[in-house]
């Protein structure tokens, strides 16, 4: 592993054994055997090291999801967005220490401008990346890029979002996956009835 990788690896047992917010430089170094001058070579910064390994997990978990998301190709895009939340729900436990770091980064990140950038750009490429999964669960040659595709995937990020916090501060609160899916295949057929008729009030 180059010095880069040590970093890495060690930084992302470090959130989850210290957090984000207490994590000095000089773990970094003593958990990975490297020095400081790696650090500022490979990432600009302690923040900066930091923040990649909470990307570098992000892209784990949006790669494992979207793997089971599109596992079954004869799945309705409904369908795909039930299986994605049930893993997640499944898995908020955990991941409970690096989503706590996650919150301690994203609470400095209002007074901290480079962390902000990274962080926004932390989502912005996993809207992307939901969004071409949308696209492709449609399978009728719109485009990941289509606002429509872009807004389901702010959606998707907002609800696992929301359940990953709720999970933080009321884990006994959080919907079980059973639970979660019943409720939105309610939500479903009480906004589309088979019958086509509009429930809504609105004509």
């Amino acid at each position: 592993m180059s010095h880069r990788d040590d970093l890495l690896a060690a930084a992302r047992t470090l959130l989850e054994d210290k957090g984000y917010a207490h994590i000095t430089a000089r773990d970094l170094v003593a958990a990975s055997g490297t020095n400081l001058a790696s650090i500022g070579y490979h990432f600009g910064s302690k923040a900066g090291l930091l923040n990649a390994a909470i990307a570098t997990v992000f892209e784990e978990w949006t790669d494992q999801l979207a793997e089971l998301a599109m596992a079954d190709p004869t799945a309705s895009p409904i369908e795909r967005g039930h299986v994605t939340w049930a893993a997640w729900l499944t898995g908020l436990a955990g991941r409970r220490r690096l989503l706590v770091s996650y919150i301690e980064a994203l609470a400095q990140a209002e007074r901290a401008p480079d962390l902000r950038r990274q962080l926004a750009e932390l989502y912005r490429t996993c809207r992307v990346r939901v969004a071409r999964l949308v696209a492709e669960s449609l399978d009728d040659g719109t485009r990941g890029d289509d606002p429509r595709c872009r807004a389901v995937a702010s959606f998707v990020v907002a609800v696992c979002d929301g359940l990953a916090v709720q999970s933080l501060v009321d884990p006994d609160g959080v919907p079980t996956p059973d639970d979660l899916l019943a409720g939105l295949a309610t939500l479903w057929s009480a906004s589309f009835p088979p019958d086509g008729n509009d429930t809504s009030g609105r004509t």
